[in-house]
């Protein structure tokens, strides 16, 4: 079977945005079970998939240079954790007026159990010195950005590379993954293979996929990726990087536009936010009435999605739904978008309707 069919045959339960580099949400109903199925995990590529030489470099401003392989990183001790992944883009299209970029509707989020070698294992074992400030994350792919590059990094080779501090990287309790494994088996070729960043509470956008080399730094790195693009680029304020999730629900029982019988029907959703857990979901059915209380099931993890549920005395007509989440912050999910230019971190209140006979 050849690398094109095994990627053709992954993609084919997807609803895809853009063929080339391959984007593509997560089907509806994916959002539904605590864990995405492979299949329907929502795909973010800046360019076409990479060949690798299955070799990890860590470099620069380290004691020891480290040269290792799939094997040698299954060698370390492993940790699996399920984490929610969410495009920085997701909801593009609900923000008014349009911003630039993929034009993402609300499905570029799924959860999946990762499996590896833990970032602050690889790096103590590199002994970074005293005088690093950040970790730099090279993946093997490259190209010409679709997207015009904010950063005077024209050409043909420009290469997605992102970085974090090193006091987050090198730190137990980020629980930063080397990732190996997703779902049980071992990275397919759209999700990173042979191993990928899997950064939890951030947008996805830390987690580099097909990681190439990894390099500590005595200086901030500057790049397309890092300072030009996935930056909140506010009207009315100093630009800010974008970092952690922001608070969000999302109905997934009913569908959007569903019919459904009149009398006792339950709401069931997720929710799920970088700086959670989320505390309350609360839903309403007018566009001015009274928020009700959800009921919201504990984290089954510390960096995946929740479920909700809310018990519904459906009577016949057409209603609209809307349901507002609450993290252990005290984030509130905003009605309006949080409007900036390239369109990332949208997590306002979404509007459905369903119609009840």
């Amino acid at each position: 079977m050849t690398l094109d069919t095994d990627i053709q045959q992954a993609r084919e339960q997807l609803v895809m945005i853009n063929p080339q580099p391959y984007n593509a949400e997560a089907p509806p109903g994916a959002l539904a079970a605590d864990v995405t199925p492979t299949a329907q995990h929502y795909v973010r590529s800046n360019f076409a998939v990479p060949v690798h030489d299955g070799t990890l470099v860590v470099d620069g401003a380290v004691d020891r240079q480290l040269s290792l392989t799939l094997a040698d990183l299954r060698d370390l001790p492993a940790v699996e954790h399920a984490v929610t992944l969410e495009c920085a883009g997701n909801g593009r299209l609900d923000t008014r007026p349009l911003p630039v970029g993929e034009p993402w509707g609300g499905y570029a989020v799924s959860t999946a159990r990762w499996r590896g070698a833990r970032l602050c294992d690889v790096l103590a074992a590199a002994r970074p010195h005293s005088d690093g400030v950040e970790v730099r994350f090279s993946g093997a792919d490259s190209g010409t950005y679709h997207l015009t590059p904010v950063l005077p990094e024209t050409g043909d080779n420009l290469r997605f590379v992102r970085s974090l501090p090193l006091t987050h990287a090198a730190d137990p309790a980020s629980e930063i993954l080397i990732a190996y494994d997703m779902n049980g088996e071992p990275l397919g070729p759209d999700h990173g293979s042979p191993f990928r960043l899997v950064v939890p509470h951030w947008f996805a956008v830390a987690s580099v996929k097909w990681l190439q080399r990894i390099d500590v730094l005595t200086e901030p790195f500057s790049g397309e990726f890092q300072t030009g693009h996935y930056m909140y680029e506010w009207l009315d304020r100093p630009h800010e990087p974008v970092s952690l999730m922001r608070v969000r629900a999302r109905v997934t029982d009913p569908a959007e536009a569903a019919v459904i019988p009149a009398g006792t029907y339950t709401l069931r959703g997720k929710a799920w936010s970088g700086t959670g857990p989320v505390t309350a979901v609360d839903v309403c059915f007018t566009g001015a009435g009274d928020w009700q209380s959800a009921k919201v099931d504990g984290p089954s993890g510390p960096y995946a999605w929740q479920s909700w549920s809310f018990e519904w005395v459906a009577t016949p007509g057409r209603h609209s739904i809307r349901a507002r989440a609450t993290d252990a912050g005290g984030n509130v999910q905003p009605d309006v978008p949080p409007w900036n230019r390239l369109g990332y971190g949208n997590n306002a209140v979404e509007v459905q309707y369903v119609d009840v006979v």
